[in-house]
C-alpha cells in the first residue's frame, strides 16, 4: 500500500466520480480505475459500489477513508517537523482570521512576528468560516469567536470585547454617551449580512429583548460598513476595540447599557496538528497582543 494509492483513493471519495477524480489528479481515468481495483484486491474488500456510471462508498470504503486521512495527516506532520529541523525554522504558516479584524487590527501582530521569523512564509486568510477551515486543515491556526466545545480542537481564550453602537459625528445621536438596548430598534443600521458571525451575535442578542434591528443596508466588507456610517447612512454595532483600532475621528461610539453584548475571542488549532516553533511563537504573540 503506497501513499499515492491513498491520495488517489481520497480523491475518488471526494468526487464520487472516476473521471472527475482523474482530471483532478492529472492522470487518465482507466489508470485511476485500475489503481483502485488493485487496492481493493490488496485489501480484500470492495471500497466502492458501482451502479452504472455512479459510484457510492461501501462501509469498508468509509472505514478505510477515515484511516487514510489520519495517515496522510500524520505524514504531513512528520514532514513539517523534519522541514523545521532541516531548514532552520523556514516553512509556511497559514492563519485564519475574521475579515474585519484582518482589515484593521492584525498588522502590528504580523509585523512583530515577521521581525522574529523573517524566513517563515506567513499567509493570512480572511474568512467567516475560520472554525471549519481549522477542522478541515485548510489553515494551521485560527483566531475566531468562541464556539461550542470540540474534542478535535485546542482552544485558548484571548479576550472579551464589548459591542457598541457606532455613528457618524453628524448623526442625531452623536452627542449621546449611552443608550438602552431597546433603543437600538429606533435607529437605521448598516450591518454585515445575515450568517456572518458578528451579525448573528448581535441579532440573537436583540431577539432576547423582543425586537430586530432596522437594517437598511448590508455589506460583507468592514471597510464599506465604516464608509457608510461615516456618510451618515446609518449606525452599526461592532466591537469597541475594533473601532479603536480604526482610529477614525469622525466616528462616535455609544455604549449600550442593560448588559451589552460581548464577543469572546479565542485562538484555535487541531489537537492532532504538529506545531512548529514558529507556530507556537505566533500563538504566544497573539495571546500577548490581545491581552
Amino acid at each position: 500500500m503506497e501513499i499515492r494509492q491513498m491520495e488517489n483513493f481520497i480523491a475518488v471519495c471526494e468526487e464520487l466520480h472516476f473521471t472527475r477524480a482523474a482530471e483532478k489528479l492529472g492522470i487518465s481515468q482507466p489508470t485511476l480505475s485500475q489503481q483502485i481495483r488493485a487496492l481493493e484486491d490488496e485489501l480484500g474488500v470492495p471500497l466502492f459500489d458501482r451502479v452504472g456510471k455512479k459510484i457510492v462508498m461501501t462501509q469498508a470504503g468509509n472505514l478505510y477513508l477515515e484511516h487514510c486521512v489520519q495517515m496522510i495527516r500524520h505524514l504531513q506532520n512528520t514532514r513539517d517537523a523534519l522541514a523545521e529541523f532541516r531548514n532552520d525554522q523556514r516553512g509556511r504558516l497559514v492563519i485564519g482570521v475574521l475579515p474585519s479584524d484582518l482589515d484593521y487590527r492584525m498588522t502590528p501582530l504580523l509585523v512583530n512576528f515577521h521581525t522574529q521569523f523573517p524566513k517563515v512564509q506567513l499567509k493570512v486568510v480572511s474568512s467567516v468560516y475560520v472554525l471549519n477551515q481549522v477542522l478541515e486543515n485548510e489553515v494551521d491556526i485560527g483566531i475566531d469567536v468562541t464556539s461550542a466545545p470540540d474534542d478535535r480542537l485546542v482552544r485558548i481564550s484571548l479576550c472579551s470585547e464589548e459591542y457598541v453602537l457606532v455613528v457618524s459625528e453628524n448623526h442625531d445621536w452623536a452627542e449621546r454617551s449611552s443608550i438602552g438596548i431597546r433603543e437600538l430598534r429606533d435607529i437605521q443600521t448598516v450591518m454585515f449580512p445575515e450568517g456572518f458571525t458578528g451579525r448573528e451575535l448581535v441579532d440573537n442578542y436583540c431577539r432576547k429583548y423582543g425586537f430586530s434591528l432596522n437594517t437598511i443596508m448590508e455589506t460583507s466588507s468592514a471597510t464599506s460598513i465604516i464608509s457608510l456610517v461615516k456618510a451618515n447612512v446609518g449606525g452599526t454595532v461592532l466591537p469597541y476595540p475594533l473601532i479603536q483600532a480604526m482610529n477614525e475621528p469622525t466616528l462616535r461610539c455609544i455604549r449600550i447599557t442593560d448588559d451589552p453584548p460581548y464577543r469572546h475571542f479565542e485562538i484555535i488549532h487541531r489537537s492532532d496538528r504538529f506545531l512548529t516553533k514558529s507556530a507556537k511563537a505566533f500563538i504566544e504573540k497573539t495571546i500577548a497582543y490581545f491581552n
